[in-house]
């Protein structure tokens, strides 16, 4: 008797039983789950020769798991991030396959020991308030697209939201009267308010006026009134970092996103004093050691901290080695 490819129905039931029902996954997880999967599904099918459709389970061993892995790191070029959120979607999978069919347990157990790969961690090299200043100076006002551009820029760096976060702002989520503050909904469908200058609300206000919304629409939009796309944006942010370079060159070292001003936000926050568990709530971190990171980021910081410890070495004189006549005699018997 021809046994039944079990294959398409688990995957059916991982996406909209587990993630969907039961997990209650935001849709961009969903989404980065189901590219990891296409390009996963025609590696393998690539190696074997053979049709996605005709693939069973048995083909997606740990063995095609770390060969696509590496092939997402020399061949496509992702970074080692992308690299360890292709393997949790992968990964997510398999344990989910385990529950369903026991028979798979050991298969799958073999790709859940697979590990996430350490990455060297750079030093986060801030936007200065002075290159804030320039890019956010480049979109041409007089213009719908331009004055989007602009109150997007002045919305991130004010209340450090992720760009998906910025671009899923309605209108009904905005308070405009005091204390002013937006309500926004981050990673794992946890919700947060935000603080908004004055500033930030009289611009969206004027957005809103020339192009209105209804409550529940996307305030930031594309030329068609259609829900403005990440990518469109950070196309159009590359532009204007290209032409704030010619005015501050300090830009021509910097890889500016829009992530980029969620970290300046978070730098300038940490250089002005406010409390680090404050700044916590205020990115929507789920750990404070994420939030720590900043706090070795800024130079005006260091500074300062530098200026106090010299304050207390020029106070207080420290002693010298040479004075410690038992420690020269124990160092010297060494």
């Amino acid at each position: 008797m021809k046994s039944t490819n079990t294959f398409p129905l688990l995957l059916h039931g991982f996406f909209l039983q587990w993630l969907g029902q039961q997990r209650n996954c935001s849709g961009n997880t969903v989404r980065s789950y189901r590219d990891t999967w296409r390009l996963f599904l025609r590696f393998v099918a690539k190696r074997k020769d053979r049709m996605v459709a005709k693939l069973s389970l048995p083909d997606f061993t740990a063995a095609e798991v770390l060969a696509f892995l590496q092939y997402t790191e020399d061949e496509r070029g992702d970074s080692i991030g992308t690299r360890n959120c292709r393997l949790a979607a992968l990964r997510s999978f398999f344990s989910y396959v385990a529950d369903c069919d026991p028979v798979a347990a050991a298969q799958c157990a073999e790709v859940l020991r697979i590990p996430t790969k350490r990455a060297m961690q750079p030093a986060i090299r801030g936007l200065e308030l002075d290159e804030v200043s320039a890019i956010l100076a480049q979109p041409n006002r007089a213009n719908l697209e331009g004055q989007r551009d602009h109150v997007l820029l002045f919305f991130l760096y004010n209340t450090g939201a992720r760009i998906q976060e910025a671009l899923d702002v309605c209108p009904q989520a905005i308070h405009f009267e005091s204390p002013m503050h937006v309500r926004l909904l981050g990673k794992g469908r946890k919700e947060r308010l935000c603080p908004l200058w004055p500033e930030t609300v009289e611009l969206l206000k004027a957005l809103l006026k020339r192009q209105p919304r209804a409550n529940t629409e996307p305030v930031f939009t594309n030329r068609y009134g259609e829900p403005l796309g990440a990518s469109g944006f950070r196309y159009k942010l590359a532009q204007y970092v290209a032409a704030a370079t010619k005015r501050t060159p300090s830009l021509n070292s910097k890889k500016v996103t829009p992530h980029r001003f969620r970290h300046a936000m978070a730098v300038h926050l940490i250089a002005a004093g406010v409390d680090v568990t404050v700044i916590r709530s205020w990115l929507g971190h789920a750990s404070l050691d994420t939030t720590n990171h900043y706090a070795q980021a800024n130079m005006e910081t260091k500074r300062k901290a530098l200026e106090a410890v010299d304050t207390l070495v020029r106070q207080e004189k420290l002693p010298s080695w040479r004075q410690n006549a038992d420690i020269l005699t124990w160092l010297d018997s060494l």
